[in-house]
């Protein structure tokens, strides 16, 4: 194939916030696929706060990132060349395929989407993993009751705005938590939720008792720190906190901060529980359909953040630790 693969390779273990020097940025040619393999071109690459655990070396719930390796991300793209017969030039598919403009793949944990269901950047979003994961997340361990009172940190993350917006769907108050009027303006007036606290410009702790006055039952927590205390000590009885992410420690150079409100807990009958989206990828199918069946209804709504260009990978990821992004971060490759 007359084609040049530009990709991202991690260079080094990063410390603090990861920095350019820390991949390497090669060219090399795109090779014709091999029997059952296929080559897909990436049109859409997902920016995720779980690529800062990747990239640590350490026993984590999947194997960090090897150095010299591409960098591992989600990504939609086109069939360019096949020669597996389950998957045809033309097609459009979703899958880890990494932080580069071409990927060759024998198919495994690769799915076929539509690109006349929705745009391609919604399957990065709300159909894509981070939607699964509230969907999941929510659901499965947060276990929603008409007239629970739901908080979801990150309210304004890809994650986050599709964790109150079902939440509003099951019938219960969404309360968010996102940085900044603009974001807590969209949560409420685009998205439904009841109400938006502003971190940055408020005490997120009394801010948080004035909008849940019976306490809190369900937790949603994409962030931890200060936050996840704050949540914490103001549970109701038989709450359930979601630990789905701690962006506010992905880059700390000392320890990690652990919550100090967990006698909540105990105080409570309460409960914690982490989760993996990847623990149910044998009903990802159930999840996508249900929430595809929600946005065509009007129900959910997806809002994509979209920067051009594979080059800008470096400086574009640390948009997730700043709180920059609004909505589900992406890169768009060049066609």
């Amino acid at each position: 194939m007359n084609l040049i693969n530009h990709q991202f390779r991690l260079a080094a273990r990063p410390s603090g916030l990861p920095k350019r020097s820390d991949w390497n940025y090669t060219e090399e040619p795109v090779r014709d696929p091999g029997p059952g393999q296929f080559v897909v071109k990436n049109q859409y690459i997902s920016l995720d706060p779980a690529m800062r655990g990747w990239m640590n070396e350490g026993r984590s719930y999947i194997e960090p990132v090897k150095i010299g390796d591409v960098m591992r991300a989600g990504a939609v793209g086109r069939v360019v060349a096949s020669q597996n017969p389950n998957f045809k030039t033309g097609e459009h598919v979703f899958g880890v395929l990494g932080m580069q403009e071409y990927a060759t793949t024998d198919g495994t944990g690769i799915n076929k989407i539509d690109p006349n269901l929705a745009p391609l950047p919604v399957y990065l979003g709300a159909l894509g993993i981070t939607g699964l994961t509230a969907y999941f997340g929510l659901l499965e361990i947060g276990k929603p009751v008409a007239g629970d009172t739901v908080v979801v940190s990150g309210a304004a993350g890809a994650t986050g705005m599709v964790v109150g917006q079902i939440a509003k769907i099951k019938g219960c108050r969404a309360v968010g938590i996102a940085g900044g009027p603009d974001k807590c303006d969209y949560a409420v007036r685009e998205l439904g939720f009841d109400a938006c606290i502003d971190y940055k410009s408020e005490n997120v702790m009394e801010s948080l008792r004035r909008h849940c006055p019976k306490g809190i039952n369900i937790y949603f927590d994409n962030v931890g720190g200060e936050i996840l205390d704050a949540a914490l000590a103001l549970l109701a009885r038989q709450a359930r906190v979601v630990l789905c992410g701690a962006i506010s420690q992905y880059n700390s150079t000392s320890s990690i901060k652990g919550p100090a409100n967990y006698l909540s807990l105990l105080v409570n009958s309460a409960r914690m529980e982490g989760f993996i989206v990847f623990n149910y990828a044998a009903r990802y199918g159930e999840g996508i359909r249900e929430l595809a069946t929600w946005r065509a209804q009007g129900k959910l709504k997806t809002r994509e953040d979209i920067v051009e260009g594979l080059q800008t990978f470096p400086e574009t990821l640390l948009k997730l630790f700043s709180g920059e992004n609004f909505g589900k971060l992406m890169i768009k490759c060049a066609d």
